[in-house]
């Protein structure tokens, strides 16, 4: 399961650099899409610290990151599709995996509070 989540977290960053590449640039979009891309490219990265704790204590620390950092990109992703600066079937797409990630890594934390 945590390579899988690795591995999805990954294409999920790779989803999100096609994305923000593909918008027509502009003022707003280039700001939007700054904060995009370090948000959505960061769950992966925090995922991967978060597989290698050195501790319970430690993997749930850096899964709560990956939780804070995937709630963002929800908001960042909403702006888009709200403000119309992108096609909001294109962000749908996103913020449907976006939601299946926080939902993924709320239960993780859950499941590893739950065996403190």
């Amino acid at each position: 399961m945590k390579n899988d989540l690795e591995l999805r977290t990954k294409r999920f960053a790779l989803d999100v650099i096609r994305f923000v590449t593909s918008v027509k640039p502009s003022r707003p979009a280039d700001v939007l899409g700054r904060q995009l891309l370090e948000s959505g490219t960061s769950i992966g990265a925090n995922y991967r610290e978060a597989a290698r704790a050195e501790s319970r204590n430690d993997f749930i620390h850096k899964l709560a990151i990956c939780e804070k950092e995937t709630a963002e990109t929800e908001y960042w992703i909403e702006l888009f599709a709200e403000s119309r600066l992108a096609r909001i079937e294109t962000c749908e797409g996103l913020l449907t995996e976006c939601r299946e990630l926080i939902a993924i890594i709320v239960a993780s934390i859950r499941t590893a509070k739950s065996r403190l």
